[in-house]
């Protein structure tokens, strides 16, 4: 099973977000057991930077994305990708470039918190309990 998995997931474990944690931990473990492939975006190891270094110094975050690629695999943009996701037209450009994302490594799921932001994805979004109650 391959999933695409969005950034408040990541975050729900990285920073212990109650009560998303465990949930989300419970996704962080399928994807570390090779039960599923996960994938992040760079947009959103991108944007974990970002966020990051708010409340993190630069070797805390060196070794938390570090950490991070052991786990998930990173699916590069493209320009024809970005071009595909501006052409959805969608509200949030963000949940655009994800849903093409998730449909160029052929996931079958989109994990996120978010699932309404994806209703027009061709790949389906189930948020962590969801997927969880699927499998």
């Amino acid at each position: 099973m391959k999933l695409l998995i969005d950034a408040n997931i990541l975050l729900d474990v990285l920073w212990n977000r109650e009560p998303h944690v465990y949930a989300s931990s419970v996704i962080w473990k399928l994807c570390e057991t090779e039960k599923a492939k996960g994938y992040v975006s760079t947009l959103t190891f991108a944007n974990l930077v970002y966020i990051m270094r708010k409340e993190l110094q630069p070797k805390q975050i060196e070794e938390t994305l570090y950490a991070l690629s052991l786990i998930f695999e990173f699916a590069d943009l493209s320009v024809s990708g970005l071009s595909r996701a501006a052409d959805l037209n969608w509200d949030d450009f963000e949940d655009a470039v994800q849903s093409i994302t998730a449909e160029r490594i052929h996931a079958d799921y989109i994990i996120t918190r978010n699932v309404r932001d994806f209703v027009r994805s061709k790949v389906i979004a189930f948020t962590p309990a969801e997927l969880i109650d699927r499998i």
